[in-house]
């Protein structure tokens, strides 16, 4: 796959079953298509499944029921992946999948997240498929099974359909309708763990329903080893060939913020600082509220803290002026007026495009939040994932959180999904759900501004 400038034009590429048309089947992304792709899309093709795996990753975390996994899968493929030329979609498809994988390839933690998203995808886009499509999938992969003749499948009928039914399948009766193939057990295990296979002298036999139980583990197993050739490729040349135009990208793609910027207030307009303690008490998010409240504690925040909350306050609304009077207030306390005047108000000033090369800094996403490394004596970061469970637990219960809802929100924290430990946060003290999920603190902001506007409106 060659990468070229925009003024270039990309080729399609044919499928190993064919050309590309506009109704794609499911590729197998077996190797990277030898096509060329503009740098544009390059980008954003990667953006765009992206928000289809974390769209599944968030689903599959807050334990959606798979009919309602179903409809999510298909409402964002449908979003997301659609592309202006019905003849490129498959591209898009196949480009953004390698993409990803150059991505995703560079650790084991991200190794881990994109082979079970990926591998959730493929489950659901081959369930999708016709038998006829599934049947053509399975040659493909040369899976180690065979179909069950109708000898085999008469003289089993009474065993097989005792699985189905305790499952609650029913078994058809007639031999050409029923499709069983048997494979070695061990290439089934999420099957045979779950007895839902009739095993018989080595063998289990998988109804057709049941056969992307098979093909997803063996995809799942060619991905993961595809992953670490990756990561090879990468480490020893990619990475250092293309350190000026394409490492930038693919170092920045994982901790990528899908969302808007936040870097003017939309909806609210701005917040004056005789407002600024109320509105941190109701509607600031716990890595917000903790810089706040250890600002006005201490009178002082190391860099990193100053830059996080900072950036935050300007995208709630709190102008330059009212900024540096905010600012100005605390540090003179602890550091002097002269002192803040020389070495913090260039920064504030910088902070909102006003001083150096006049960049509109924007307000920190969650997945930098988290992705931060505070040390000794630094309060940024994301306190779900950077408190110690005691500190985490006192500081939930100052903010109003129950026992009940605390318990759910330290169970996301131990699997690490520290995004959805807060969206569980934001609805335990807003007694309103969060479809969306929070991925953005200045989003934490505004939807709780919008309900208690809500709230307040309809009590009037």
């Amino acid at each position: 796959m060659q990468v070229v400038r925009s003024h270039q034009s990309h080729r399609s590429f044919s499928s190993s079953s064919g050309s590309v048309s506009a109704s794609p089947t499911l590729p197998l992304y077996r190797s990277a298509p030898e096509l060329e792709v503009r740098l544009e899309d390059f980008e954003s093709f990667a953006i765009d499944r992206l928000r289809v795996l974390k769209g599944i990753s968030d689903g599959l975390s807050r334990g959606k029921k798979p009919d309602e996994m179903e409809k999510l899968v298909n409402e964002l493929w449908k979003t997301n992946m659609r592309h202006q030329d019905s003849s490129q979609v498959l591209n898009k498809d196949i480009i953004s999948h390698f993409v990803l994988r150059l991505v995703y390839c560079r650790t084991e933690e991200l190794r881990k997240w994109f082979l079970s998203m990926e591998s959730a995808l493929f489950r659901h886009r081959f369930r999708n498929q016709t038998a006829e499509a599934q049947r053509a999938i399975m040659e493909e992969f040369d899976l180690p099974c065979k179909a069950v003749s109708n000898a085999e499948f008469e003289s089993l009928k009474e065993k097989l359909g005792q699985v189905a039914r305790s499952i609650g399948h029913n078994l058809s009766l007639s031999t050409t309708d029923a499709i069983y193939y048997k494979v070695p057990f061990e290439e089934v295990p999420e099957l045979v763990t779950g007895r839902k296979v009739f095993i018989n002298q080595g063998y289990a036999y998988v109804a057709m329903n049941q056969v992307v139980s098979l093909v997803a583990t063996i995809f799942r197993s060619l991905l993961s080893k595809a992953l670490i050739l990756t990561n090879r490729k990468w480490a020893t040349s990619i990475r250092e060939q293309e350190q000026h135009r394409l490492t930038p990208i693919v170092e920045a793609l994982c901790s990528s913020y899908l969302g808007p910027d936040f870097s003017q207030p939309k909806e609210y307009g701005e917040i004056s600082l005789k407002d600024i303690d109320q509105v941190a008490k109701s509607s600031f998010p716990l890595c917000m509220r903790h810089l706040f409240e250890k600002l006005r504690e201490d009178h002082h925040l190391k860099h990193a803290g100053r830059m996080q909350l900072g950036l935050f306050l300007k995208g709630v609304g709190l102008n330059v002026d009212d900024s540096l009077a905010f600012w100005r207030e605390e540090f003179s306390k602890k550091v002097g007026l002269e002192k803040f005047e020389k070495e913090y108000a260039y920064n504030i000033r910088h902070n909102y495009g006003k001083e150096g090369k006049k960049t509109d800094y924007t307000p920190y996403s969650c997945q930098k939040i988290i992705l931060s490394t505070p040390g000794v004596g630094d309060h940024h970061g994301c306190p779900y994932r950077h408190f110690g469970e005691e500190n985490l637990r006192a500081a939930l219960s100052r903010m109003g959180v129950n026992s009940r809802a605390m318990e759910d929100v330290m169970g996301k924290v131990r699997n690490r999904d520290y995004q959805l430990a807060c969206t569980l946060t934001f609805e335990a003290l807003h007694a309103a759900p969060c479809d969306a999920g929070i991925n953005h603190p200045n989003q934490y902001f505004s939807d709780s501004q919008r309900l208690l506007k809500a709230k307040k409106d309809s009590s009037t």
